[in-house]
Formats: C-alpha cells, structure tokens, sequence
C-alpha cells in the first residue's frame, strides 16, 4: 500500500511527547518515525503555540487548507502546549490562500501566521528561525518548498487548522446534467459587431462556424447538446490560432467563451491523435496542463473539458486545495490527459511524483494577468523549470483573460515563443456593453443601510456584493440574515466544503445573496446573475471589470451598483470616467468633478480605445480584422477616442 493510502486510512494516531514544550529556552527534541523526522528549531520573540496541529505546507494557493501531504502518525496528533520565550517546539507556517500571499484581502495581505519555533527537515537539518528548513518531507519525498522565513508573532493568533479529509461529491454522471446550460441572451448577436485585432506574424483565417472547426464527430455532438450554435468572436480566431499550433495570448470580455475556444482546439488534436487515458501508471503524464488561480475557476474548467470529452477516451482530471490530496490522487491514477489544477497544488502532485511532465503539449494559464501577478509568478516559473517540462520552444503555451496590463505582457513573453499572437477582442464601448452601471455617493458608514435598501428594492433577484476584505464578508452576510435576506459567503478563509456549499446554494437559488472577495470575481460563470453591487470598490479598474462581469454575460443583460466613497475611491475616479464614457453610459457629475478635481491624483488607468488591452509589440499602425461591418462606427468613434481625460 502506498504512503499516501496509509495516510488516508490510518486511524488518528499519537505522538508521545519526550519533553515539555512549556520550557522556555531549551533546544525541541527529535521526533522519527518511518516516514518523517521532526526537528525542533529556534522559535520567534515573544509567546505562542508550541507544536503543530496537522498541517502542513503543500504549495503556494493552499496551504493550511492542503496540509495532507505524506507524512507519519504524528501528523495526526496535536500539540498545543504553550512555549517559552525565545526558543520551543513549534512550527513556522506561511499561510497561502487562493490568491497566494497577496489575496484580495486588505485584513490579511501578504501575511505569514508564525508558530514559534521549530522547522520540519530529514535527516537533523534544521531550518531558519522559526521558519521552514526545506518544507516537510516524508520518507523519500523530495524538499519543496523552500525559504519561507519567520513571522511576527503578533500574527500568531489565528489557529492551525486541522489535517483536511474533505472529499468532494463526484460530478453528476447524468448526461442532462453535464450539458445542462443557460440560453445566450437577447444581445448574443451583438458579438458579431465586435472589433477584433490580431496582431503577430501570419495570423491563420478566422472560422465563422463550428464546422470550419474540423471537429470530430464526438466533439461536434458535444458542442450541439451544449447549446453553442455559433462560435464568438474570441472562438472565431482562437480556435484556428491554436489549432496551427501558435502560441497564443488572449484578451476577451468576460462571459465570451474563453473556456471553450481553448478546450475545443485542444481536445480535437489529442483526439486525432489518438491520445486514451492509461490507469496502469503510478506517473500520469498528461498532455495538457490548465492552470487557474482559484479553486472554484478551475473546478469550472474542468466541468467543461468533461463536458466536451465526453464519451471519448481522453480523461480530464482536477486538482486543487482544501481536498483530501489522497483522493486527488486516486482519481489521477486513473488516467489523466488533461490535468487542471490551481498551482500549489499542482505543484505538490509533480513534487510528489505523480505527475510527469514530459509529454506536455500544451500549457494554458486561464486569468493569466492574476496567474503572472499576485505573487504567482514564481510558481509559474518553477511550473515551467520543473524537470521534464518541455521548453516554450517544444510546447504550446495558451494564455487567456480579460485584461492583459502592459507590466503582465512583458512577463508573459518569457513564456510564449517570439512569434505569439495577440488577440485583442474589443469591448462594445466599454467594460461590458450589457451591463448597466451605476454609481451611488456614499460614506463609508452608511454603506450597510444603502445596501439594505438597495436589496430589498431588487426583491429576490440574484446578486452578488463584492467587499474587500473576509472579515467584511461574513460581516455582511450575517447583516443580511439578519434582515431576513438569504445570504451566503465565500472567501479565501472558508473551508472547500464550505466554499462549495455556498456557490451551490447560490446557484439553486437557496440564497439570493452571494457575498464574495475577490476569490469570485474572476471566471466564476454563474447563471442568471442579475445584479451586482459592489459594497467596497477595488483598488484598480481591471478588477472592477472582472467583477461586474459576473452579470450581463452570454448576451444576457445585468445591473451593476457601486458604493464610491470620495474618501477611499478618488484614485478609481477617472478610470471609471473612462469606462462609463465607453459604455456610453451616464457619467455623474460628482464623479467628474472627482476625476478632473486637483485631489484626484494624476496616475490612473489611461483610456482603453477600442479594446481592453492592446498588444504591446505594436506600433501605433495595426490592423483590425472586424466580424461585422462596422468600420464606419470606428471612423467616427478614433476622435473622440484619441482625446485623453487628462
């Protein structure tokens, strides 16, 4: 039986304690067993919580949610004696969410919950100061994670949480189900009108139906019981680009189906290839690699590449946080051609040998803005250096999202071929032409009785409020119990079960309220999500795009309300100007007066011209390939466009 089985039916273990971890200044004991030694290490100034509580590192996005790695019985047990100054037993965590160290949260921004002392090595190798001497490692399991230091001990009040077990259900095997899809809404046909730029050296043709795709016969099935009739515009030139093989970045509005102008082209080619899911090997090696920050994005993505693949052999796979890894990898040895995982815990399963990379034809960063920013960058770059991974020169690298910053595309191009292409899918006049924005002036205080008043007036209408902070989120929601509103919350703090529980009763309907952090602003495709309200505004404009692109998506209409305090927002001032100019909305007069104010600071998001990011190769000539005939709208739109708001 495998380490990681035994860990998983192993009874709750104990640990015999050999000194007393109350004893200020003394060096911690030793601890072996068969799979792991503990060492104890120096401890951070100041007093806490000696020991460890079942959990440790395994990756960057999860860790205490993934502290299931190989380990012994030991792990099982708890030790919570309180330790001396200066020196104890303990162990130095660096807590990662979804969001790695920068997650969206300001309580809780870049922040490493330090337990005094001791660091897991093999072999006596003793770490740093209260920190981590190469992570924790089993018997013959690789170190990987390195040089994460001591923290401040005033972050050290937040309590280990216990070893996850969380099994998720399995996905519904009933084929209504998997198709299951809501219709494209009255604007659906609006996406043929869009502005579209590809820009690089010989773009392939655009397709204008599913059967120029040259999809094989299961696919073409799939895509007609998934409801798509006709593809749009980012499908239209993504699907023939990576189906010639070309490296790709693409910028496209939400809700414009990213997901599947990736999946298809790629499933179509491990299909004609031949490509069939083996269960007879301990290393799966699978043929395409899809990474996404969060864990409920990248659960979505392969809910879709099952969709697609379904009745052939290719077999996708998920992993990710806050899941029992033994299950993960229970379900990977089964058999794995697409692998879609969120990084830390990607990273774990190559660490842990259960996934080679050698095979690797294609790797697709899904939001690869938040994928090379946030604090992702270094896991992407180790993702690529990790051993076997064929270079960007034997691979093909997809990356894909609703804002590409100039910043992010120059680190991009350390992933992509010298000869990728851009695409660029414009935005109908701004942000999201099928949304409706509005702006309320508000203190920071009363915000809470405007939201009350605003929810009551949208009666049982599907909403999500967006704040800035998990505090603030279950703040919230209890608010809103309070006042009778069913509400629900997710955020980075939340168990995976629990994360789970809330985006299922807000997709059924159980609550109509859905109070998230930034871990739902990105990818997450909700059904009939009509109304948006962001309590708190983000701290720049390409949030607040992803987040009122919640609603409004695939043609469907949506509101969106947002709470501006002049004391917090000033700096989003003229970055909003510009998106309701382009959505040819109306602009508030306070708003402007804010923007063009001497108080309103002079760096800010410049205006966007037609598209939500350019490629940032190109000179000022570029050429516009348009899916409907709307150059004379663009003739007349460049001078208005060209005036900038300073």
């Amino acid at each position: 039986m495998d380490e990681w089985e035994e860990q998983e039916t192993a009874t709750s273990g104990t640990c015999a304690l050999t000194s007393d971890t109350s004893t200020g200044g003394t060096q911690g004991d030793f601890w072996n067993s068969d799979h792991g030694e503990f060492q104890g290490g120096r401890g951070g100034r100041g007093r806490g919580r000696g020991g460890f509580k079942n959990s440790f590192f395994s990756g960057a996005e999860d860790g205490a949610n993934d502290g299931d790695g190989q380990n012994n019985t030991a792990e099982r047990s708890s030790f919570s004696r309180r330790g001396g100054r200066g020196r104890g037993r303990g162990f130095g965590r660096t807590d990662h969410s979804d969001f790695d160290a920068n997650e969206e949260d300001g309580d809780n921004k870049n922040v490493s919950r330090g337990r005094r002392g001791g660091s897991y090595s093999q072999g006596g190798e003793q770490g740093g100061r209260g920190g981590f001497g190469g992570g924790y490692r089993g018997k013959d399991e690789e170190v990987f994670a390195q040089g994460h230091g001591d923290t401040p001990a005033e972050n050290a009040d937040a309590s280990d949480r216990p070893r996850v077990t969380y099994v998720p259900p399995p996905p519904s095997e009933d084929e209504e189900s998997i198709f299951s899809h809501y219709e494209s809404g009255v604007n659906f046909d609006k996406y043929d009108e869009i502005l579209v730029d590809v820009s690089g050296t010989n773009p392939p043709p655009a397709i204008m139906t599913f059967d120029e795709a040259a999809l094989c016969e299961s696919l073409k099935r799939n895509v007609s019981k998934s409801g798509y009739v006709k593809p749009t515009p980012v499908q239209k030139h993504g699907i023939p680009i990576i189906s010639a093989g070309r490296d790709l970045m693409a910028c496209a509005q939400t809700g414009s189906g990213k997901t599947a102008a990736f999946l298809l082209p790629i499933l179509q080619q491990l299909m004609a290839d031949g490509a069939a899911a083996s269960c007879f090997s301990e290393m799966q090696e699978p043929d395409a690699i899809i990474v996404a920050p969060t864990r409920e994005l990248i659960n979505q993505i392969y809910l879709e590449a099952r969709k697609f693949a379904y009745g052939t052999c290719v077999r996708p796979v998920v992993v990710y946080g806050g899941v029992s890894t033994g299950h993960q990898i229970r379900d990977l040895l089964r058999g794995c051609n697409v692998l879609c995982g969120t990084p830390g815990r990607l990273l774990d399963m190559i660490g842990r040998g259960k996934v080679g990379l050698t095979k690797v034809r294609y790797l697709v960063l899904d939001e690869a803005d938040r994928m090379l920013d946030m604090g992702f960058e270094p896991d992407m770059r180790r993702l690529v250096a990790s051993p076997g991974m064929p270079s960007k020169e034997n691979r093909q690298t997809l990356m894909f999202s609703a804002t590409f910053p100039e910043d992010i595309q120059r680190l991009a191009a350390d992933f992509l071929k010298t000869d990728y292409l851009f695409l660029a899918v414009g935005i109908v006049g701004g942000a999201c032409s099928d949304v409706e924005q509005t702006f309320v002036q508000v203190t920071k205080f009363a915000k809470r009785d405007q939201l009350i008043d605003l929810l009551k007036s949208t009666g049982s209408e599907r909403t999500m409020v967006f704040v800035e902070t998990k505090r603030q989120a279950d703040f919230i929601a209890t608010i809103l119990c309070q006042e009778k509103f069913p509400t629900t919350s997710i955020h980075g703090d939340r168990e995976q079960w629990q994360r789970e529980q809330a985006l299922g009763d807000f997709r059924s309907g159980k609550c109509s309220v859905l109070v998230a952090t930034s871990v739902g602003a990105r990818g997450l495709d909700i059904p009939d999500v009509q109304f948006v309200v962001n309590f708190d505004l983000p701290n720049n404009i390409d949030e607040y795009v992803h987040r009122i692109g919640r609603t409004g998506r695939c043609g469907n209409t949506g509101r969106a309300v947002s709470f501006y305090d002049p004391g917090a927002d000033s700096e989003l001032a003229r970055s909003l100007v510009t998106i309701l100019s382009k959505a040819q909305q109306e602009v508030p007069s306070w708003l402007e007066e804010s923007a063009f104010s001497g108080h309103s600071p002079s760096g800010f998001n410049p205006p966007r011209k037609h598209f939500a990011s350019t490629d940032l190769r190109k000179g000022p000539q570029g050429g516009f390939f348009q899916d409907g005939s709307v150059t004379s709208q663009l003739a007349a739109q460049t001078a208005a466009d060209d005036e900038e708001w300073e």
